[in-house]
Protein backbone atom coordinates (compact mmCIF):
# COMPACT_ATOMS: atom_id res chain seq x y z
CA UNK A 1 0.00 0.00 0.00
CA UNK A 2 2.88 2.37 0.80
CA UNK A 3 4.38 1.79 -2.64
CA UNK A 4 1.02 2.42 -4.26
CA UNK A 5 0.47 5.67 -2.38
CA UNK A 6 4.02 6.74 -3.12
CA UNK A 7 3.61 6.07 -6.83
CA UNK A 8 0.36 8.02 -7.03
CA UNK A 9 1.86 10.93 -5.10
CA UNK A 10 4.96 10.93 -7.28
CA UNK A 11 2.81 10.98 -10.40
CA UNK A 12 0.73 13.87 -9.09
CA UNK A 13 3.89 15.80 -8.16
CA UNK A 14 5.61 15.20 -11.50
CA UNK A 15 2.58 16.11 -13.61
CA UNK A 16 0.51 18.47 -11.42
CA UNK A 17 -1.88 19.30 -14.27
CA UNK A 18 -2.19 15.67 -15.31
CA UNK A 19 -5.48 13.98 -16.07
CA UNK A 20 -5.59 11.45 -13.22
CA UNK A 21 -8.87 9.55 -12.79
CA UNK A 22 -9.23 7.81 -9.43
CA UNK A 23 -11.31 4.71 -8.85
CA UNK A 24 -14.77 5.55 -7.60
CA UNK A 25 -15.16 8.78 -9.54
CA UNK A 26 -17.69 9.27 -12.32
CA UNK A 27 -14.96 10.09 -14.85
CA UNK A 28 -13.13 6.88 -14.01
CA UNK A 29 -16.29 4.79 -14.44
CA UNK A 30 -17.05 6.38 -17.80
CA UNK A 31 -13.60 5.65 -19.20
CA UNK A 32 -13.24 2.17 -17.71
CA UNK A 33 -16.63 1.09 -19.04
CA UNK A 34 -15.81 2.13 -22.62
CA UNK A 35 -13.76 -0.86 -23.76
CA UNK A 36 -15.11 -2.99 -26.58
CA UNK A 37 -15.50 -5.95 -24.23
CA UNK A 38 -16.95 -6.09 -20.76
CA UNK A 39 -14.28 -8.67 -19.91
CA UNK A 40 -11.74 -5.86 -20.15
CA UNK A 41 -13.90 -3.42 -18.19
CA UNK A 42 -14.29 -6.03 -15.42
CA UNK A 43 -10.66 -5.25 -14.63
CA UNK A 44 -10.46 -2.19 -12.39
CA UNK A 45 -7.18 -0.29 -12.04
CA UNK A 46 -6.49 1.94 -9.07
CA UNK A 47 -6.31 4.90 -11.38
CA UNK A 48 -6.33 5.87 -15.03
CA UNK A 49 -3.79 8.40 -16.26
CA UNK A 50 -4.54 10.26 -19.51
CA UNK A 51 -1.44 12.08 -20.79
CA UNK A 52 -1.87 15.18 -22.93
CA UNK A 53 1.49 14.97 -24.71
CA UNK A 54 4.37 12.64 -25.51
CA UNK A 55 6.35 14.45 -22.82
CA UNK A 56 3.76 13.48 -20.21
CA UNK A 57 4.03 9.85 -21.40
CA UNK A 58 7.79 10.03 -20.93
CA UNK A 59 7.37 11.54 -17.45
CA UNK A 60 4.87 8.80 -16.60
CA UNK A 61 7.40 6.11 -17.52
CA UNK A 62 10.13 7.75 -15.45
CA UNK A 63 7.83 8.11 -12.43
CA UNK A 64 6.33 4.61 -12.38
CA UNK A 65 9.49 2.69 -13.26
CA UNK A 66 10.84 2.51 -9.68
CA UNK A 67 7.46 1.24 -8.42
CA UNK A 68 6.73 -1.50 -10.98
CA UNK A 69 7.93 -4.22 -8.65
CA UNK A 70 4.87 -3.46 -6.50
CA UNK A 71 2.36 -1.86 -8.88
CA UNK A 72 1.76 -2.88 -12.49
CA UNK A 73 0.72 -0.79 -15.49
CA UNK A 74 -1.18 -1.17 -18.76
CA UNK A 75 -1.33 0.79 -22.01
CA UNK A 76 -4.65 1.60 -23.63
CA UNK A 77 -5.01 2.95 -27.16
CA UNK A 78 -8.55 2.69 -28.52
CA UNK A 79 -9.55 -0.19 -26.22
CA UNK A 80 -10.89 -2.27 -29.10
CA UNK A 81 -8.85 -5.45 -28.59
CA UNK A 82 -11.04 -7.70 -26.42
CA UNK A 83 -8.26 -9.78 -24.84
CA UNK A 84 -8.70 -9.35 -21.05
CA UNK A 85 -5.77 -7.52 -19.51
CA UNK A 86 -4.09 -6.43 -22.74
CA UNK A 87 -5.08 -2.78 -22.16
CA UNK A 88 -6.08 -2.71 -18.50
CA UNK A 89 -4.63 -3.91 -15.20
CA UNK A 90 -6.26 -4.89 -11.94
CA UNK A 91 -5.31 -2.65 -8.98
CA UNK A 92 -2.60 -0.97 -11.05
CA UNK A 93 -2.32 2.08 -13.32
CA UNK A 94 -3.78 2.19 -16.81
CA UNK A 95 -2.13 4.66 -19.16
CA UNK A 96 -4.96 5.75 -21.44
CA UNK A 97 -3.77 7.52 -24.61
CA UNK A 98 -7.20 8.88 -25.57
CA UNK A 99 -6.11 12.53 -25.35
CA UNK A 100 -3.28 11.96 -27.84
CA UNK A 101 -5.73 12.42 -30.69
CA UNK A 102 -4.14 14.91 -33.04
CA UNK A 103 -4.19 14.51 -36.84
CA UNK A 104 -1.59 16.46 -38.82
CA UNK A 105 -0.72 16.34 -42.50
CA UNK A 106 2.92 16.90 -43.46
CA UNK A 107 5.19 16.67 -46.51
CA UNK A 108 2.63 18.31 -48.83
CA UNK A 109 -0.11 16.00 -47.51
CA UNK A 110 1.89 12.88 -48.38
CA UNK A 111 2.09 11.81 -44.73
CA UNK A 112 -0.52 11.97 -41.98
CA UNK A 113 0.61 11.93 -38.35
CA UNK A 114 -1.99 10.27 -36.12
CA UNK A 115 -1.95 10.43 -32.34
CA UNK A 116 -2.07 7.03 -30.67
CA UNK A 117 -5.49 7.65 -29.11
CA UNK A 118 -7.19 8.74 -32.34
CA UNK A 119 -10.24 6.88 -33.63
CA UNK A 120 -10.04 5.92 -37.28
CA UNK A 121 -13.37 7.56 -38.05
CA UNK A 122 -11.94 11.00 -37.33
CA UNK A 123 -8.95 10.27 -39.56
CA UNK A 124 -11.20 9.31 -42.47
CA UNK A 125 -13.43 12.35 -41.89
CA UNK A 126 -10.44 14.63 -42.34
CA UNK A 127 -8.87 12.80 -45.27
CA UNK A 128 -12.13 12.31 -47.20
CA UNK A 129 -12.47 16.07 -47.54
CA UNK A 130 -9.03 16.15 -49.21
CA UNK A 131 -9.58 13.21 -51.55
CA UNK A 132 -7.02 11.18 -49.59
CA UNK A 133 -6.93 8.06 -47.48
CA UNK A 134 -4.59 5.69 -45.66
CA UNK A 135 -4.40 1.97 -45.04
CA UNK A 136 -6.13 2.11 -41.68
CA UNK A 137 -8.84 0.13 -39.95
CA UNK A 138 -12.03 -0.57 -41.89
CA UNK A 139 -13.88 0.09 -38.60
CA UNK A 140 -14.25 3.74 -37.54
CA UNK A 141 -13.58 2.79 -33.91
CA UNK A 142 -10.39 0.88 -34.73
CA UNK A 143 -9.29 -2.71 -35.20
CA UNK A 144 -9.33 -5.26 -38.01
CA UNK A 145 -7.94 -5.13 -41.51
CA UNK A 146 -8.16 -2.33 -44.06
CA UNK A 147 -10.45 -1.63 -46.99
CA UNK A 148 -7.24 -1.23 -49.01
CA UNK A 149 -5.37 -4.34 -47.84
CA UNK A 150 -5.39 -6.14 -51.20
CA UNK A 151 -3.15 -3.57 -52.87
CA UNK A 152 -1.54 -1.87 -49.85
CA UNK A 153 -0.48 -4.68 -47.50
CA UNK A 154 -1.24 -4.89 -43.80
CA UNK A 155 -1.94 -1.72 -41.82
CA UNK A 156 1.37 -2.06 -39.95
CA UNK A 157 3.24 -2.22 -43.27
CA UNK A 158 2.08 1.32 -44.02
CA UNK A 159 3.46 2.99 -40.91
CA UNK A 160 6.42 5.02 -42.21
CA UNK A 161 7.39 6.23 -38.72
CA UNK A 162 6.58 5.48 -35.09
CA UNK A 163 7.07 8.04 -32.34
CA UNK A 164 7.93 5.91 -29.30
CA UNK A 165 8.60 6.40 -25.60
CA UNK A 166 11.14 3.81 -24.51
CA UNK A 167 11.55 2.23 -21.08
CA UNK A 168 14.30 4.74 -20.33
CA UNK A 169 11.86 7.61 -20.83
CA UNK A 170 13.59 8.66 -24.05
CA UNK A 171 11.39 9.72 -26.98
CA UNK A 172 12.61 8.35 -30.31
CA UNK A 173 11.45 7.91 -33.88
CA UNK A 174 11.56 4.53 -35.59
CA UNK A 175 11.53 4.41 -39.39
CA UNK A 176 13.48 3.00 -42.33
CA UNK A 177 16.42 5.35 -41.67
CA UNK A 178 16.36 5.76 -37.88
CA UNK A 179 16.08 2.87 -35.41
CA UNK A 180 15.09 0.64 -38.33
CA UNK A 181 15.20 -2.58 -36.27
CA UNK A 182 12.68 -1.08 -33.84
CA UNK A 183 10.51 0.06 -36.79
CA UNK A 184 10.37 -3.51 -38.12
CA UNK A 185 9.80 -5.02 -34.67
CA UNK A 186 6.88 -2.70 -33.91
CA UNK A 187 5.12 -4.08 -37.01
CA UNK A 188 3.70 -6.97 -35.00
CA UNK A 189 5.47 -6.59 -31.65
CA UNK A 190 2.50 -5.38 -29.62
CA UNK A 191 3.31 -3.70 -26.30
CA UNK A 192 6.69 -5.38 -25.85
CA UNK A 193 9.01 -2.57 -26.90
CA UNK A 194 7.72 0.82 -25.84
CA UNK A 195 4.74 3.15 -25.87
CA UNK A 196 3.84 4.40 -29.34
CA UNK A 197 2.52 7.94 -29.06
CA UNK A 198 2.12 8.69 -32.78
CA UNK A 199 1.82 6.75 -36.03
CA UNK A 200 2.84 8.34 -39.35
CA UNK A 201 1.15 6.89 -42.44
CA UNK A 202 1.75 7.46 -46.13
CA UNK A 203 -1.39 8.86 -47.76
CA UNK A 204 -2.72 8.16 -51.24
CA UNK A 205 -5.39 9.59 -53.54
CA UNK A 206 -8.80 8.08 -52.80
CA UNK A 207 -12.40 8.93 -53.57
CA UNK A 208 -15.61 7.07 -52.68
CA UNK A 209 -15.65 3.28 -52.62
CA UNK A 210 -18.41 0.82 -53.47
CA UNK A 211 -19.54 -1.72 -50.90
CA UNK A 212 -21.44 -2.58 -47.77
CA UNK A 213 -23.23 -5.50 -46.12
CA UNK A 214 -25.18 -8.35 -47.71
CA UNK A 215 -27.23 -10.49 -45.33
CA UNK A 216 -28.49 -13.82 -46.72
CA UNK A 217 -29.54 -17.35 -45.76
CA UNK A 218 -27.10 -20.12 -44.86
CA UNK A 219 -28.02 -22.33 -47.81
CA UNK A 220 -25.90 -20.09 -50.04
CA UNK A 221 -22.78 -20.27 -47.87
CA UNK A 222 -21.06 -23.26 -49.55
CA UNK A 223 -21.28 -21.38 -52.84
CA UNK A 224 -19.70 -18.34 -51.20
CA UNK A 225 -16.76 -20.43 -49.98
CA UNK A 226 -16.25 -21.72 -53.51
CA UNK A 227 -16.50 -18.21 -54.96
CA UNK A 228 -13.99 -16.89 -52.42
CA UNK A 229 -11.38 -19.54 -53.17
CA UNK A 230 -11.96 -19.26 -56.92
CA UNK A 231 -11.28 -15.51 -56.79
CA UNK A 232 -8.19 -15.91 -54.61
CA UNK A 233 -6.74 -18.60 -56.88
CA UNK A 234 -6.96 -16.51 -60.06
CA UNK A 235 -3.49 -15.83 -61.50
CA UNK A 236 -4.43 -12.15 -61.83
CA UNK A 237 -6.85 -11.78 -58.92
CA UNK A 238 -8.34 -8.29 -58.67
CA UNK A 239 -6.42 -6.23 -56.10
CA UNK A 240 -9.13 -3.58 -55.68
CA UNK A 241 -11.39 -5.78 -53.56
CA UNK A 242 -11.80 -6.37 -49.85
CA UNK A 243 -13.88 -9.43 -48.95
CA UNK A 244 -15.25 -11.00 -45.79
CA UNK A 245 -17.79 -13.82 -45.64
CA UNK A 246 -19.40 -14.84 -42.34
CA UNK A 247 -21.85 -17.38 -41.00
CA UNK A 248 -23.32 -17.32 -37.53
CA UNK A 249 -26.19 -17.43 -35.12
CA UNK A 250 -28.30 -14.79 -33.41
CA UNK A 251 -31.62 -15.45 -31.70
CA UNK A 252 -33.10 -12.43 -33.50
CA UNK A 253 -33.11 -14.53 -36.69
CA UNK A 254 -34.78 -17.56 -35.12
CA UNK A 255 -33.13 -20.97 -34.93
CA UNK A 256 -31.53 -20.75 -38.38
CA UNK A 257 -27.98 -19.80 -39.22
CA UNK A 258 -27.62 -16.59 -41.22
CA UNK A 259 -24.78 -15.18 -43.27
CA UNK A 260 -23.15 -11.82 -43.93
CA UNK A 261 -20.82 -10.72 -46.69
CA UNK A 262 -18.93 -7.46 -46.15
CA UNK A 263 -17.59 -6.57 -49.56
CA UNK A 264 -15.80 -3.53 -50.99
CA UNK A 265 -14.38 -2.32 -54.27
CA UNK A 266 -12.02 0.58 -53.78
CA UNK A 267 -12.98 2.54 -56.89
CA UNK A 268 -15.96 4.80 -57.56
CA UNK A 269 -18.40 2.58 -59.49
CA UNK A 270 -22.18 3.03 -59.53
CA UNK A 271 -23.20 -0.65 -59.49
CA UNK A 272 -21.87 -4.07 -58.55
CA UNK A 273 -18.45 -4.56 -60.18
CA UNK A 274 -18.25 -7.94 -61.96
CA UNK A 275 -15.60 -9.28 -59.57
CA UNK A 276 -18.03 -8.86 -56.64
CA UNK A 277 -21.12 -10.14 -58.45
CA UNK A 278 -20.87 -13.63 -56.89
CA UNK A 279 -20.75 -12.09 -53.39
CA UNK A 280 -23.59 -9.59 -53.82
CA UNK A 281 -26.18 -11.21 -56.07
CA UNK A 282 -27.09 -14.47 -54.31
CA UNK A 283 -30.77 -15.11 -53.57
CA UNK A 284 -32.69 -14.96 -51.35
CA UNK A 285 -31.29 -12.02 -49.39
CA UNK A 286 -32.36 -10.52 -46.07
CA UNK A 287 -30.75 -7.08 -46.48
CA UNK A 288 -28.29 -5.41 -48.87
CA UNK A 289 -26.63 -2.06 -48.02
CA UNK A 290 -24.08 -1.98 -50.85
CA UNK A 291 -23.71 1.38 -52.59
CA UNK A 292 -21.15 4.03 -53.46
CA UNK A 293 -20.04 5.77 -50.23
CA UNK A 294 -17.18 7.67 -48.68
CA UNK A 295 -14.47 5.80 -46.80
CA UNK A 296 -15.69 7.47 -43.60
CA UNK A 297 -19.27 6.29 -44.20
CA UNK A 298 -18.10 2.76 -44.98
CA UNK A 299 -16.04 2.63 -41.77
CA UNK A 300 -18.99 3.92 -39.73
CA UNK A 301 -21.22 1.23 -41.22
CA UNK A 302 -18.65 -1.39 -40.24
CA UNK A 303 -18.62 -0.09 -36.67
CA UNK A 304 -22.41 -0.14 -36.50
CA UNK A 305 -22.55 -3.77 -37.63
CA UNK A 306 -20.31 -4.91 -34.77
CA UNK A 307 -20.66 -4.95 -31.02
CA UNK A 308 -21.48 -1.96 -28.89
CA UNK A 309 -19.52 -1.24 -25.72
CA UNK A 310 -20.28 -3.25 -22.63
CA UNK A 311 -21.26 -6.51 -24.10
CA UNK A 312 -19.00 -9.43 -23.35
CA UNK A 313 -16.75 -10.06 -26.37
CA UNK A 314 -14.15 -12.69 -27.20
CA UNK A 315 -12.17 -13.26 -30.42
CA UNK A 316 -10.09 -16.32 -31.39
CA UNK A 317 -8.45 -17.07 -34.73
CA UNK A 318 -6.49 -19.41 -36.93
CA UNK A 319 -5.12 -19.21 -40.48
CA UNK A 320 -5.37 -21.74 -43.27
CA UNK A 321 -4.57 -22.07 -46.94
CA UNK A 322 -7.34 -20.98 -49.31
CA UNK A 323 -8.84 -24.45 -49.70
CA UNK A 324 -12.54 -25.19 -50.23
CA UNK A 325 -12.55 -28.51 -48.36
CA UNK A 326 -10.80 -26.95 -45.35
CA UNK A 327 -13.14 -23.95 -45.15
CA UNK A 328 -16.23 -26.12 -45.55
CA UNK A 329 -15.03 -28.48 -42.81
CA UNK A 330 -14.39 -25.50 -40.51
CA UNK A 331 -17.92 -24.27 -41.24
CA UNK A 332 -19.41 -27.68 -40.44
CA UNK A 333 -17.44 -27.92 -37.19
CA UNK A 334 -18.64 -24.47 -36.16
CA UNK A 335 -22.29 -25.12 -36.99
CA UNK A 336 -22.26 -28.37 -35.00
CA UNK A 337 -20.55 -26.73 -32.01
CA UNK A 338 -23.14 -23.92 -31.72
CA UNK A 339 -25.88 -26.02 -30.11
CA UNK A 340 -24.87 -25.45 -26.44
CA UNK A 341 -24.76 -21.64 -26.77
CA UNK A 342 -27.98 -21.08 -28.70
CA UNK A 343 -29.67 -20.68 -25.33
CA UNK A 344 -27.35 -17.83 -24.27
CA UNK A 345 -29.62 -14.82 -23.87
CA UNK A 346 -28.73 -12.00 -26.23
CA UNK A 347 -25.81 -13.89 -27.74
CA UNK A 348 -24.44 -13.34 -31.23
CA UNK A 349 -21.86 -15.76 -32.61
CA UNK A 350 -20.07 -15.65 -35.93
CA UNK A 351 -17.39 -17.34 -37.99
CA UNK A 352 -15.69 -15.05 -40.52
CA UNK A 353 -13.35 -15.83 -43.41
CA UNK A 354 -11.08 -12.91 -44.31
CA UNK A 355 -8.64 -13.52 -47.18
CA UNK A 356 -5.05 -12.39 -47.47
CA UNK A 357 -4.67 -12.45 -51.26
CA UNK A 358 -1.28 -12.81 -52.88
CA UNK A 359 -1.35 -9.12 -53.85
CA UNK A 360 -1.61 -8.14 -50.16
CA UNK A 361 1.29 -10.39 -49.21
CA UNK A 362 3.42 -9.13 -52.11
CA UNK A 363 2.87 -5.57 -50.97
CA UNK A 364 3.74 -6.57 -47.42
CA UNK A 365 6.98 -8.19 -48.60
CA UNK A 366 7.93 -5.01 -50.45
CA UNK A 367 7.21 -2.63 -47.56
CA UNK A 368 10.43 -2.94 -45.59
CA UNK A 369 9.61 -5.96 -43.47
CA UNK A 370 7.60 -6.94 -40.41
CA UNK A 371 7.77 -9.78 -37.88
CA UNK A 372 4.57 -11.63 -38.80
CA UNK A 373 6.23 -14.42 -40.80
CA UNK A 374 3.75 -14.17 -43.69
CA UNK A 375 4.98 -13.90 -47.28
CA UNK A 376 3.61 -14.05 -50.81
CA UNK A 377 4.93 -17.61 -51.07
CA UNK A 378 2.41 -18.60 -48.35
CA UNK A 379 -0.59 -17.19 -50.17
CA UNK A 380 -3.37 -16.95 -50.68
CA UNK A 381 -4.32 -17.32 -47.01
CA UNK A 382 -7.66 -17.17 -45.22
CA UNK A 383 -7.95 -15.76 -41.70
CA UNK A 384 -10.60 -17.61 -39.70
CA UNK A 385 -12.14 -15.49 -36.93
CA UNK A 386 -14.41 -16.86 -34.22
CA UNK A 387 -16.28 -13.98 -32.60
CA UNK A 388 -18.83 -14.00 -29.77
CA UNK A 389 -20.86 -11.20 -28.17
CA UNK A 390 -23.13 -11.78 -25.18
CA UNK A 391 -24.43 -9.59 -22.33
CA UNK A 392 -24.26 -11.66 -19.14
CA UNK A 393 -21.15 -12.46 -17.11
CA UNK A 394 -22.72 -15.70 -15.89
CA UNK A 395 -22.43 -17.07 -19.44
CA UNK A 396 -18.68 -16.42 -19.79
CA UNK A 397 -17.50 -19.98 -19.14
CA UNK A 398 -20.04 -21.54 -21.50
CA UNK A 399 -19.24 -19.20 -24.38
CA UNK A 400 -15.46 -19.33 -23.99
CA UNK A 401 -15.60 -23.12 -23.64
CA UNK A 402 -17.62 -23.41 -26.86
CA UNK A 403 -15.11 -21.26 -28.73
CA UNK A 404 -12.06 -23.11 -27.43
CA UNK A 405 -13.55 -26.48 -28.34
CA UNK A 406 -14.54 -25.36 -31.84
CA UNK A 407 -11.12 -23.75 -32.43
CA UNK A 408 -9.26 -26.89 -31.35
CA UNK A 409 -11.37 -29.08 -33.64
CA UNK A 410 -10.80 -26.70 -36.57
CA UNK A 411 -7.04 -26.70 -35.98
CA UNK A 412 -6.97 -30.50 -35.80
CA UNK A 413 -8.98 -30.86 -39.01
CA UNK A 414 -6.90 -28.33 -40.96
CA UNK A 415 -3.67 -29.83 -39.66
CA UNK A 416 -4.74 -33.28 -40.86
CA UNK A 417 -5.44 -31.78 -44.30
CA UNK A 418 -2.03 -30.09 -44.34
CA UNK A 419 -3.60 -26.65 -44.74
CA UNK A 420 -3.10 -25.18 -41.25
CA UNK A 421 -0.66 -22.27 -40.98
CA UNK A 422 1.09 -21.40 -37.68
CA UNK A 423 0.31 -17.66 -37.78
CA UNK A 424 -2.08 -16.16 -35.21
CA UNK A 425 -3.27 -12.55 -35.60
CA UNK A 426 -2.65 -10.68 -32.35
CA UNK A 427 -5.74 -8.43 -32.45
CA UNK A 428 -8.04 -11.46 -32.77
CA UNK A 429 -6.26 -13.74 -30.28
CA UNK A 430 -7.34 -14.99 -26.86
CA UNK A 431 -5.33 -15.90 -23.77
CA UNK A 432 -4.44 -19.48 -24.70
CA UNK A 433 -3.07 -18.57 -28.15
CA UNK A 434 0.70 -18.22 -28.50
CA UNK A 435 0.92 -15.24 -30.84
CA UNK A 436 4.64 -14.45 -30.64
CA UNK A 437 5.73 -18.05 -31.28
CA UNK A 438 3.38 -18.17 -34.28
CA UNK A 439 5.62 -15.66 -36.08
CA UNK A 440 8.39 -18.26 -36.28
CA UNK A 441 11.73 -18.53 -34.43
CA UNK A 442 13.61 -16.02 -36.60
CA UNK A 443 11.00 -13.32 -36.12
CA UNK A 444 10.72 -14.03 -32.41
CA UNK A 445 14.50 -13.59 -32.21
CA UNK A 446 14.21 -10.20 -33.95
CA UNK A 447 11.71 -9.14 -31.30
CA UNK A 448 13.87 -10.43 -28.45
CA UNK A 449 16.94 -8.61 -29.77
CA UNK A 450 14.95 -5.40 -30.18
CA UNK A 451 13.62 -5.74 -26.64
CA UNK A 452 17.09 -6.27 -25.21
CA UNK A 453 18.38 -3.23 -27.13
CA UNK A 454 15.56 -0.75 -26.58
CA UNK A 455 14.21 -2.01 -23.22
CA UNK A 456 17.26 -3.58 -21.55
CA UNK A 457 15.68 -3.39 -18.08
CA UNK A 458 12.64 -5.35 -19.31
CA UNK A 459 10.15 -2.72 -18.16
CA UNK A 460 7.60 -3.73 -20.78
CA UNK A 461 8.00 -7.41 -19.94
CA UNK A 462 7.37 -7.17 -16.20
CA UNK A 463 6.03 -3.70 -15.42
CA UNK A 464 3.39 -3.86 -18.17
CA UNK A 465 2.37 -7.55 -17.96
CA UNK A 466 -0.71 -7.58 -20.21
CA UNK A 467 -0.91 -8.82 -23.77
CA UNK A 468 1.42 -11.34 -25.38
CA UNK A 469 4.87 -11.14 -23.83
CA UNK A 470 8.25 -12.13 -25.27
CA UNK A 471 9.92 -13.48 -22.13
CA UNK A 472 7.20 -13.90 -19.48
Amino acid sequence: MAATSGCIQALQNAIPGGQILLRGTAEYETVNSAYLSGLESDIEPLLIFQPKSKEEVALFVEVVKPFTGQIKCAIRGAGQQPLPGCANVRDGITLDLALLNSINLTDNNKVVQIGAGTRWGTVYDKLDDLGLSVTGSRNSLGGGLSFFSSNQGFIADNVVNYEVVLGSGAIVNANAQENADLWVALRGGGNNLGIVTRFDFQTFQQGPIWGGNVFYLAGSFPGQIQALVTELDKPQADNLTHLMVSIGYSAMFGDNLTCLNQIYYTQAVESIPPVLQPFAAMTPQILNTTSLKSVSAAASEQAASGATAQVRAVYMNLHVEADVATLQAITDIYAAALAPVKSVSGGTFSLTFQPYPVSLLQKSDASGGNVLGLHASNGPIVSVLLLSFWPNKTEDAAVIGFMETALADMQENASAKGTLLPFIYMNYAFTQQDVIDSYGPQNKLKLELASEKYDPAGLFQTGFPGGFKLFT
